[in-house]
């Protein structure tokens, strides 16, 4: 899983695609796909990682929106508490940042 399908290129418009590491940055790149993928990279998700990668992305990152770690955690099954995105100081520098 070292490279990536070249259908995913798409979603890494600000880097040098053909020297991503799938296997090394795999939280990166999840946490990327998991914000803006279609059918196809969510297929891809699938097959490649595990539940627990994704649950690991949504406890730890900020870079997924609250939304989609809303729906995410829906999906997967995973408990909303535990989603860094989702809980209440988050949203709240969020709503300070863009209260809108």
């Amino acid at each position: 899983m070292n490279n990536l399908p070249s259908a995913l290129k798409k979603y890494f418009w600000d880097v040098d695609f053909g020297k991503i590491d799938a296997k090394a940055y795999s939280q990166d790149v999840l946490a990327r796909l998991l914000e803006y993928g279609d059918e196809k990279a969510i297929n891809w998700i699938k097959r490649n990682f595990t539940k627990h990668q994704v649950e690991d992305v949504l406890f730890h990152y900020r870079s997924v929106s609250p939304q989609s770690a809303n729906f995410w955690a829906l999906i997967f099954n995973i408990d909303k508490r535990k989603v860094l995105c989702l809980q209440k100081p988050y949203l709240e520098i969020r709503r300070r940042h863009w209260p809108y």
